[in-house]
């Protein structure tokens, strides 16, 4: 199949957060640590050009520092991104580490923790501007509940909304870009899915600047297809970006390497992505990956290589889909021969 002069380049960001140490809830670091600015050096070589941040990526220990000390940092790294050619994608709030996010951040029934998270997205925002970033991820960890009977979940849903205006408000041209997910670490949350998140864009006073951010195994989470929620997203033209991940089952949120829990999964998200236009805006593919724990070495980033080489690989796969024997098989509702199809052209059999 002859394949178009037009394809769409994609570009790719990851957060230093993915070259970790190894721990996890069950276990301490099982590698050296490898110096958090030093990570900045490592993105054009591995072929990602753009950089996840959470505020205190670019400002350590932000909440006891000044107003002056927060810009004079953002702008050393502002410094750095551009010495080493890099663009951030985004910067998110870390609301679910401070004892004050405990019962969540917007939504916590105290009025004076909800100050402390208005004030930290404050601060977010005002990094977000001091680095040139347009957008402010919003991970609602905690906003949510273990029991139900903790919190009036209508009045929680308005401080979401509420909350979301004000962000809106204090900077008038940053895009919020929410990132669903439908439990962990609470038992249960108030914006589970892209729909969710998509409806409180529309209640917004800026509908226009409120997307979704959509990761693969929040999506496999929540018991859904990541990609018919990208495809919802996309319907919507609200898909701000996306972490590519995978999942084994419905667990812990383990970011698994991209396609390696279930392959014909991955390639109908890279297939969603690549025939609806995504990237023609200049949008990030993202990944989220962790490596596994007993990997050896410092730094690690075997991971974020073979994630992006699958995308890249299974990018190939779809392009070279004979769209024609597609369609043939669609009006024919032959999907048997259509499935069939897929099968062998993933496995490279004739």
């Amino acid at each position: 199949m002859k394949k178009s002069t037009t394809l769409t380049t994609y570009r790719f960001s990851f957060g230093p957060w993915n070259i970790s140490e190894g721990a996890d809830p069950f276990g301490p670091d099982s590698r050296a640590v490898f110096p958090h600015e030093k990570k900045f050096a490592l993105y054009r070589p591995l072929g990602f050009e753009g950089v996840q941040f959470h505020d205190d990526d670019v400002v350590p220990g932000l909440d006891g520092l000044t107003a002056a000390q927060i810009q004079r940092q953002a702008a050393r790294i502002k410094a750095i991104l551009a010495s080493e050619g890099l663009t951030p994608e985004f910067v998110a709030p870390r609301l679910w580490f401070a004892e004050q996010t405990i019962d969540g951040a917007y939504t916590a029934n105290s009025a004076a923790d909800r100050a402390y998270a208005w004030d930290r997205t404050k601060k977010c925002i005002d990094i977000a501007r001091a680095i040139d970033c347009k957008a402010i991820v919003l991970w609602l960890s905690r906003e949510g509940t273990y029991i139900r009977e903790a919190k009036n979940a209508k009045l929680a849903y308005d401080r979401l909304l509420e909350s979301l205006n004000q962000m809106l408000a204090y900077d008038r041209t940053i895009e919020v870009w929410i990132e669903p997910k439908p439990n962990e670490p609470t038992d249960q949350a108030y914006v589970p899915t892209v729909g969710h998140a998509i409806a409180l864009a529309y209640a917004s006073k800026a509908p226009k600047r409120v997307k979704g951010l959509i990761e693969s195994a929040h999506a496999l989470l929540a018991g859904l297809d990541p990609s018919d929620e990208m495809a919802f997203a996309i319907a919507h033209d609200k898909l701000g970006s996306v972490h590519l991940n995978d999942q084994n089952g419905l667990k812990y949120d383990e970011d698994k390497n991209f396609g390696s829990a279930n392959l014909r999964s991955a390639f109908n998200q890279v297939r969603v992505l690549e025939e609806n236009g995504y990237c023609r805006r200049g949008e990030f593919v993202g990944l989220d990956v962790k490596t596994m724990r007993s990997q050896r070495g410092c730094p690690v980033v075997e991971h974020l290589k073979n994630s992006r080489a699958m995308f890249l690989h299974l990018l190939d796969k779809v392009r070279a889909l004979d769209q024609k024997l597609v369609q043939q098989y669609r009006d024919a509702r032959d999907y048997e021969a259509l499935e069939l199809y897929v099968l062998k052209h993933l496995l490279a059999v004739k």
